[in-house]
């Protein structure tokens, strides 16, 4: 599944367990998503309260293949890298209400794109109806959010669109406690630490030289 399945760069890595959510939310700037092995009980098909191997497959791998989804997802790793362990629970609250049971706009119709909906047949039904309480999705305000964990929610949040949702995370990071900027190079699969002068001046070369591309593409294109 790692290996085939998504075209964005994303790599599913098994654990045996929960992680904190420092070394979760961490993980995703690298574009890996940590994976449960595990199956819910038979008992309880429709839901479980911990993340099994039908959560990650149905519901996360899927849209790994999306790449305005696989940005988005990593923009929140990326402003996790680095910053104190309030700002970390804001992050993974943020995340919740996105990945795990978030909901975006298709046209004027909702849709359910959080994991935790698309796994659990039950509140799938659910947060669709008239019932759980709807909001837009803002940074500030759904990162600090009380929600339940072993009920369905009752309340959701709408992305416009991941490309949105991917600036809004962006600039929500700027509000945080870290004192440098972060960014994920493609080509090493590591992250650049913008800290020093002379990487600062590697990037912004890098954005000169990428600049060129585009502008040379540009006048290339058929009007």
């Amino acid at each position: 599944v790692s290996t085939q399945s998504t075209g964005t760069g994303w790599r599913l890595r098994p654990v045996t367990g929960l992680l904190t959510p420092r070394d979760f939310l961490n993980a995703l700037a690298f574009r890996v998503f940590h994976s449960t092995q595990y199956i819910r009980h038979p008992s309880q098909p429709l839901y479980t309260p911990e993340p099994d191997v039908c959560h990650e497959l149905i519901g996360h791998a899927p849209l790994f293949a999306d790449k305005d989804f696989a940005d988005f997802s990593q923009e929140i790793g990326l402003a996790s890298l680095g910053v104190s362990d309030k700002d970390i629970e804001k992050l993974a609250t943020m995340y919740w209400f996105t990945v795990e049971f978030g909901l975006c706009k298709q046209g004027n119709e909702l849709k359910a794109y959080g994991a935790g909906l698309l796994s659990s047949f039950g509140e799938l039904s659910y947060c669709l109806t008239k019932e759980p309480k709807v909001e837009p999705f803002d940074p500030a305000i759904t990162s600090t959010t009380k929600y339940p964990i072993t009920t369905y929610q009752p309340l959701y949040f709408v992305t416009e669109s991941f490309s949105q949702a991917t600036t809004q995370v962006r600039d929500f990071a700027r509000s945080l406690d870290r004192p440098f900027s972060v960014r994920y190079n493609p080509l090493t699969e590591n992250i650049e630490v913008l800290d020093k002068k002379d990487s600062i001046i590697r990037f912004a070369k890098e954005i000169q030289s990428n600049i060129k591309i585009l502008t040379e593409a540009l006048e290339k294109f058929p009007c």
